[in-house]
């Protein structure tokens, strides 16, 4: 190649030196620990951006009444278990927000009032008993999880649960997640406080816990 006469063949142009750090993976964590807390931070950032979404959804009317109640009682439910976990390096969740610059005023507030919207202007308290069934499925299931299965521990949650779901007139008299729920609450009654469930019976009751919650939701979605 010539440039006004000068042939640039006679000065090659050197060659830029292979950086072995630029094809290096890049690692937010360097051990367990580490790892663990990105994903604490992580789930919390999905639990507060889907309940913004959720909000904004309700307000635009693309989401019922019912089912906006049922998935703001479970994100509720989900911020207050993934907080703990970050609440040693974020004392607030606004400290959490301001740190990731969120822009979540409706889930802020879904949060500071810890309930969803439709439950303060229901006079038949029907949204309130959808939040309190979403809310002690998911206590009873996530303490079956952690492998805690003792009668007293157990029990006054799920006397709740059947409670609670008796007093929500639009489930009706046959629907099979009573019937479980009842199934359950039976035997527990029959044990000590301090007897605690066999890994078999936790198994099952918890399939029967979730096919039960499944079928809620459904029922919610299709009444709605």
């Amino acid at each position: 190649m010539t440039f006004q006469g000068l042939n640039t063949s006679n000065y090659p142009i050197p060659s830029q030196p292979h950086r072995q750090e630029l094809y290096e993976e890049v690692k937010l964590s360097r051990n367990a620990r580490e790892r663990e807390k990105y994903d604490n931070m992580a789930e919390l950032f999905a639990v507060i951006t889907t309940l913004q979404a959720l909000e904004k959804a309700y307000i635009k009317d693309a989401v019922t009444p019912k089912e906006y109640t049922a998935n703001c009682s479970k994100l509720l439910v989900q911020y207050k278990a993934a907080f703990k976990q970050v609440q040693s390096d974020y004392p607030t969740v606004e400290s959490f927000v301001q740190s990731f610059r969120l822009d979540c005023p409706a889930a802020l507030e879904r949060i500071k009032e810890d309930r969803p919207i439709t439950i303060k202007d229901d006079k038949g308290n029907t949204s309130k008993c959808i939040a309190d069934i979403v809310s002690l499925f998911i206590t009873i299931m996530d303490k079956l999880r952690l492998e805690i299965k003792a009668n007293d521990e157990l029990q006054p949650d799920l006397r709740d649960l059947v409670e609670t779901m008796n007093r929500l007139s639009l489930l009706p008299a046959d629907f099979e997640g009573k019937d479980k729920v009842k199934k359950w609450m039976d035997i527990m009654q029959t044990m000590n406080a301090s007897d605690e469930l066999d890994e078999t019976q936790v198994r099952q009751f918890l399939f029967d816990l979730e096919s039960s919650y499944n079928a809620f939701n459904r029922l919610l979605h299709h009444s709605s």
